[in-house]
Formats: C-alpha cells, sequence, structure tokens
C-alpha cells in the first residue's frame, strides 16, 4: 500500500488513464510497453486475474472435486487485500519491484509532474534502493492475518532458558529447580503448577505472536523493589497490543527458571 502510494504520487492523467479506475494497473500497463520486466509482471497478472475470476464462476459443488483432482495446476487462494494490491505484490513476489521502480524513476518525466516523489532527484532514487532488499526475500510462505506466528511453544521457551541457566544451578545447591520440574509428578501442588503456568505465559509473551507485538527488550535492567533491599537485575520489555502498551519486568532468576531465597 505504501509503495502504491509513492507510484500514484503526482502521477500525470495520461499515464494513469483517463478512463481507468485502476491507476496502478495502467501505470504498469504502460511501463511495460517499453520495459520487459514489466510486461513479464503484468502477463503474470493478468494470468492471476483470470484464474480469481475462474474461480469465482465456479459452482460451490464442483470447486472441491476440482481442488482433489488437479495436483499439477492449482488455482491461487488471494485474499482481497492481495487482490487489491495484485501489481506491487507480483512485483515484489517476482523480485523485480525494484527494478520496475528504478526504472520508473529513470524515465519519470514520461509519467510524473515535475513535483512527483520518484521526479525528485534524492527520493526517487531512495525508494528504489530500499526496494533491493525486500525483493531479495524469497516469499514462499506469506503471513496473514488469519495465521499464527510460527515461534516456539512457551513449554520449548522455558526449556531454553532452564538449560541456559543450568551451569550455575549445578554447584549451588540452595536454589531452587528449575520452574515446573515437579509438575507431573506433584499430587496437590496447585499453586506451584500456577506459577509455572504464568511463567511459561510470560515468557510466551516477549516473542512475537499473534496477539502482542514487542517494540523494544533490554537485559540487566535493575529494579529495587523497596528502600531497604539491594536492585535486582531483570529484563524489561514493552509490548504493544491491538489497544494498548505495556510495560513488563521479570527478574532474571525467572528468566532462567530458578526462584531466589526471596518472594
Amino acid at each position: 500500500g505504501v509503495v502504491e502510494a509513492c507510484l500514484l504520487h503526482m502521477l500525470k492523467r495520461r499515464a494513469a488513464g483517463f478512463l481507468r479506475t485502476d491507476k496502478v494497473a495502467a501505470l504498469f500497463t504502460k511501463v511495460g510497453k517499453t520495459c520487459a520486466i514489466a510486461g513479464d509482471v503484468c502477463k503474470k497478472v493478468q494470468e492471476l486475474q483470470q484464474q480469481v475470476e475462474s474461480r469465482k464462476n465456479q459452482p460451490n459443488g464442483q470447486e472441491p472435486l476440482k481442488r482433489q483432482g488437479s495436483t499439477t495446476s492449482k488455482t491461487p487462494v488471494l485474499t482481497p487485500q492481495a487482490i487489491k494490491h495484485i501489481w506491487v505484490r507480483t512485483a515484489l513476489i517476482e523480485k523485480v519491484l525494484d527494478k520496475i521502480v528504478q526504472y520508473i524513476v529513470d524515465n519519470c518525466s514520461k509519467y510524473y509532474e515535475k513535483e512527483a516523489l520518484l521526479a525528485d532527484p534524492v527520493c526517487g532514487p531512495i525508494l528504489a534502493s530500499l526496494l533491493v532488499g525486500p525483493c531479495a526475500l524469497e516469499y514462499t510462505k506469506l503471513k496473514t492475518a488469519d495465521h499464527y506466528w510460527t515461534d516456539p511453544s512457551a513449554d520449548e521457551l522455558v526449556q531454553r532458558h532452564r538449560i541456559h541457566g543450568a551451569h550455575g544451578r549445578q554447584d549451588s545447591p540452595s536454589k531452587r529447580p528449575a520452574l515446573g520440574i515437579r509438575k507431573r509428578h506433584s499430587s496437590g501442588s496447585t499453586s506451584e503448577d500456577r506459577f509455572a503456568a504464568s511463567a511459561r505465559e510470560y515468557v510466551e509473551s516477549l516473542h512475537q505472536n499473534s496477539r502482542t507485538h514487542l517494540l523494544y527488550g533490554k537485559n540487566n535492567v535493575l529494579v529495587q523493589p523497596k528502600d531497604d533491599l539491594e536492585a535486582i537485575p531483570g529484563y524489561l520489555s514493552l509490548h504493544q497490543s491491538a489497544d494498548s502498551l505495556t510495560l513488563k519486568w521479570t527478574p532474571n532468576q525467572l528468566m532462567n527458571g530458578t526462584l531466589g531465597d526471596s518472594e
């Protein structure tokens, strides 16, 4: 969407097409007449659009049979957001978006007014350079809003912290065992199980998930709970959810899967 906004900034009317509602499509089509790379993208987009239209025209009863029987050519399932940005998206997946934008920048006088972003001698080349990185990636598995993050589970994250802190616990019997180590054998220690579950939930929240986004994290941040107590090092993190920001701090002993002598 951001790339499209840059491409549409002060686009000439004849480049955008007088009667076309999809100005990005008009721009790619016009550029594709003189740029072979953009021409290939136009062909791929037209094929995708035809496949999407044929999928819409399929009766509801025939679609599952077709999907089960066809293993060689599968019609891609595109979300409404992907269809909306299909031109830029296709060029990005084909790893040629930076080349197309660079071509447009080099020939900006054909398509843009003098005050346009891509006609600027500094901003235009910068935009093309910024797209080199995204075009170098392999988009074999695109994440959408209805997918879950594929980070390790909370149990695995706690286990990693437990293994990481095992070096200091072997020679110090005064420290308590790792969190949840007796969970399977405990008969009635619900408080310990509840504590282990809350620890797993916190460690999971430190990583990207479908609900919160980790904005910032810093280890060994000292916090003094009381005036007469020594400052305790811990992990400070800032999380963003859909409607709020949350600041969290947890002692390093809890992060490592151990508890100190004091609660």
